[in-house]
């Protein structure tokens, strides 16, 4: 593990006076009743002493959770490297005084092969002349929204934003023109930084309809400003023209203040429902929940993290973005899903944050190359027995592993997989090989981490989401026979709540209990495990629960069928269209190796497919059991998060 300097330790930030021993304990012994003075007291107005205590105070707070790590008696908190900081900005700062030269940022610029590289130290100057720009165009205290494929422009304009400038507003680059014009007005959005060409041009329209507050359309890649009277203008000349006046002397950003506590981001929710709402994080939100995290997990700053799921979620942007730049590692950004083997290859990348689709997709790739080759029962058997001999410190299937490791760059040393459970299986075979797989848990209300599977293999557990985090509480409610209720959670990560809905943080918060809507059960470990979801839930006749998803888990691993939705209709009134159905495709190319030239033949894929939900259906008993199959051809329609939408009527539907 590589030591943190000592200027990351002793950092100062103009508040110096309160390091000294007498002043520091009497900030620690009163930080929550000065942050409680000044928490809705306008930053501007305060004196620079007023200031320096509030800054004090926040730091002591977050000093108090440090020294609560570093003599915490839990042993799965086994890493106690973190430092206090207090917002975004002053991770940015500490940061570069820690690890200036290294690279924070692998990106392949439009026309290369090969990735170019951004150090810390640039990073910031680009930081505090994009912000620097921004506050000379009157966007203090101004929502901007952030728009595009993954990119350093995007995390640098993200950065910027949330270093004293306003509130950043990540736009899900999927979503149609109508909806993005709806999240405009959601959000209040004053400016829009578009990373890419397309998204610039489709906000000059959403601009000049005037249907929203829009007052700003800022172009990545743009030469010079389109029209600068309208707003219409180039991110690049901005960022040099912010870093001019900074070499002259403007101190504006440099010298903006930022509150810990103040909502610093609106992220929409993209839930199955289609409905959105903004949650609102603050900065304490976001630095408490990657400085838990770190305690379960070793990231150190030779790691490189690959950027793949989209940066807008809370995921890639807390986890990867946020906690990557946090701890010192550097982060390189994908291409695309279809560019995810090459570029690993390129980046040799260490860590790597997905959800459980892809990580199936690579264990099914792996799983066909090794039975094409003839391979496939010797390596699984060499794996299996490798996990008692790995416990030994013996490792008898590096070799194998090796050369399969090889296509995401032979330097991994980390998967992670959320945003749903993951087949136990696919963890199992990773770990097999060596390679830590773990589960984690979160929302993105709740910044998205609290709880994480500890990467020391006695810690892992494969049918749990993860084992609660520090400071945070969990409780279950409304339990059924079984012992299954509703998730709750309580925290420093949970959010501030839903921007401008005030009925929906009301339905969803508590006395600062988090409802998640996710059914399960915390053991006596303090793992969390989670069985379904609350609108989900099906009521079968006899009143008893079906949770769909714990039979889609176990149906998806038929070879046969690539991916499935269950659901229920007990209230046709045609007796026999009542109960459980099941809408799958097929894995076509594991149909065809079984039914060879019938593969085509609709009604022997039927009865394929039937014989294996037979087989799962007499392991459970009849109520719980999946009465109809339907095959659907096209993919499901889903979320950008790779979720299937539960309610929408075409994934139930045959084509």
């Amino acid at each position: 593990m590589v030591k943190y300097s000592s200027a990351i330790l002793a950092y100062k930030w103009d508040f110096t006076i309160f390091y000294f021993a007498k002043r520091w304990r009497k900030a620690l012994d009163n930080y929550k009743e000065i942050i409680t003075k000044y928490k809705d007291v306008e930053l501007d107005s305060l004196s620079d002493e007023e200031y320096k205590e509030l800054k004090a105070a926040e730091l002591a707070d977050m000093q108090s959770y440090v020294d609560a790590i570093t003599g915490s008696d839990v042993p799965e908190v086994m890493y106690r490297i973190g430092r206090p900081i207090t917002d975004l900005k002053m991770m940015l700062e500490t940061g570069v005084e820690a690890f200036g030269d290294k690279v924070l940022y692998h990106q392949i610029m439009p026309g290369d092969d090969h990735f170019t590289e951004f150090t810390y130290g640039a990073v910031r100057d680009d930081v505090r002349g994009l912000g620097t720009a921004m506050l000379s165009l009157g966007l203090k205290g101004a929502h901007i929204g952030v728009i595009g494929s993954n990119c350093y422009e995007w995390a640098e304009s993200y950065f910027a934003v949330t270093g004293g400038v306003g509130v950043v507003v990540p736009l899900d680059k999927e979503l149609s023109k109508e909806e993005l014009t709806n999240l405009c007005e959601m959000g209040e959005i004053d400016a829009v930084v578009c990373c890419q060409d397309k998204f610039y041009k489709l906000f000059k329209e959403i601009k000049a309809e005037g249907k929203t507050g829009l007052k700003m359309v800022i172009g990545v890649n743009k030469d010079s400003h389109e029209d600068e009277a309208n707003g219409l203008l180039s991110w690049n000349l901005l960022r040099e023209e912010g870093k001019k006046k900074v070499a002259e002397g403007d101190r504006s950003y440099l010298d903006a203040r930022v509150r810990a506590s103040d909502m610093v981001s609106i992220i929409f929710t993209s839930g199955t429902t289609g409905v959105s709402k903004g949650v609102m994080l603050s900065h304490r939100n976001l630095c408490c929940d990657v400085l838990i995290a770190q305690t379960y997990l070793e990231v150190c700053p030779s790691d490189i993290f690959f950027s793949v799921l989209p940066i807008h979620h809370t995921y890639e942007c807390t986890c990867t973005m946020i906690e990557g730049m946090f701890m010192g590692a550097s982060m390189a950004f994908c291409r695309g899903l279809k560019y995810i083997t090459k570029d690993m290859q390129m980046v040799h990348p260490t860590f790597l944050l997905a959800v459980p689709l892809i990580y199936e997709k690579f264990y099914n790739t792996i799983q066909k190359t090794l039975k094409k080759q003839g391979q496939d029962k010797l390596v699984n058997t060499l794996f299996a027995i490798n996990n008692v001999t790995s416990k030994l410190g013996i490792n008898i299937a590096k070799p194998i592993a090796n050369k399969i490791m090889a296509q995401f760059g032979g330097n991994i040393d980390m998967f992670i997989a959320g945003g749903a459970r993951v087949d136990p299986k696919v963890l199992a075979f990773f770990r097999s090989m060596g390679i830590p797989c773990l589960q984690g848990y979160g929302l993105t209300e709740t910044s998205p981490m609290v709880a994480l599977n500890p990467d020391q293999w006695k810690y892992m557990r494969n049918d749990s989401a993860g084992k609660l985090f520090q400071f945070t509480e969990c409780k279950i409610i409304d339990k059924d026979e079984e012992g299954n209720g509703e998730i709750c959670f309580r925290g420093p990560m949970v959010m501030m709540g839903y921007y401008k809905n005030p009925e929906a943080t009301a339905a969803s918060m508590e006395n600062g209990w988090f409802h998640t809507g996710d059914i399960g059960y915390l053991d006596d470990d303090n793992y969390v495990y989670i069985t379904g979801r609350k609108k989900n839930v099906i009521i079968a006749a006899n009143g008893k629960n079906v949770f769909p998803e714990e039979l889609e888990e176990l149906i998806n691993r038929s070879p046969y069928i690539e991916e499935c939705m269950v659901w229920a209709d007990e209230d046709n009134e045609d007796r026999m269209k009542m109960g459980i159905y099941v809408t799958l495709r097929p894995d076509r190319e594991n149909v065809k190796e079984a039914l060879g030239d019938r593969a085509a033949d609709e009604s022997a894929v039927m009865s394929l497919v039937s014989s294996e939900i037979d087989r799962l259906n007499a392991k459970w008993p009849d109520w719980k059991r999946v009465k109809h199959i339907i095959i659907k051809k096209s993919e499901f329609n889903k979320t950008t998060g790779m979720k299937i939408r539960r309610f929408v009527e075409e994934n139930k539907l045959a084509d």
